[in-house]
């Protein structure tokens, strides 16, 4: 019985990693480092901290990550700028979601700056869901569970009546160690990669379908 959705944002509502990888990559060639789109791929899904300054690491690079973080999310704001629309299916889920009583929650590892960009962009702002949580609210990221934990504190259901929308292989292991449902999109990463969720699709518009007091299934 599914009480709440807990959407990840990038690759589950929006599609924003090619775009953030660029703006990373241009940040980094500001400073005169040269670094590749697969660099960032074992740290898609745990924040900025981790996408930006693992790279960082691997190329032997001390940032001052606030300062990059700044740079790219202001690189980012331009590059996308009236260009991000919602994936498929997701205005449809959201309404089931309310249609249903379901309660809805962004909970992105995503900085608040580039979480209000996307929404705004997409045309879904923070008040369409019933909470937020972004990267800055959580101490440790993907793939611990923490902002799922806090994202159902905030509403008030236990984790075991929580569906967590998730698109990467660290997000899917940050809510099955939460204790809850999981339904993995394949917008980034195949579906052998994702196969620890309880049930994967290509988007939204494919997802399972549910009515109130039911559980999610085929």
């Amino acid at each position: 019985m599914i009480k709440a959705v807990l959407f990840d944002m990038d690759g589950v509502l929006v599609d924003s990693e090619r775009q953030m990888c660029l703006s990373a990559i241009r940040m980094f060639a500001e400073i005169g480092v040269t670094v590749q789109p697969a660099d960032f791929l074992p740290f898609v899904g745990a924040g900025e901290n981790r996408y930006i300054g693992g790279v960082a690491e691997k190329y032997g690079i001390t940032l001052d990550i606030e300062a990059a973080k700044l740079r790219a999310y202001t690189i980012y704001g331009e590059i996308v700028k009236g260009k991000l629309k919602p994936l498929r299916g997701v205005r449809s889920f959201i309404r089931r979601c309310r249609a249903s009583g379901i309660k809805t929650v962004v909970a992105t590892s995503a900085d608040f700056m580039k979480m209000e960009i996307n929404l705004r962009e997409i045309g879904l702002p923070a008040d369409t869901f019933d909470a937020t949580v972004n990267g800055l609210e959580v101490a440790y990221k993907k793939p611990s569970p923490d902002i799922f934990l806090i994202a159902a504190q905030k509403i008030g259901i236990a984790p075991e009546y929580c569906l967590v929308v998730e698109d990467a292989i660290n997000g899917v292991l940050a809510a099955k160690a939460a204790g809850m449902y999981c339904l993995a999109l394949t917008t980034n990463f195949s579906a052998d990669q994702l196969r620890q969720a309880d049930w994967i699709c290509r988007d939204l518009s494919q997802a399972p379908f549910f009515r109130s007091r039911e559980r999610f299934g085929y």
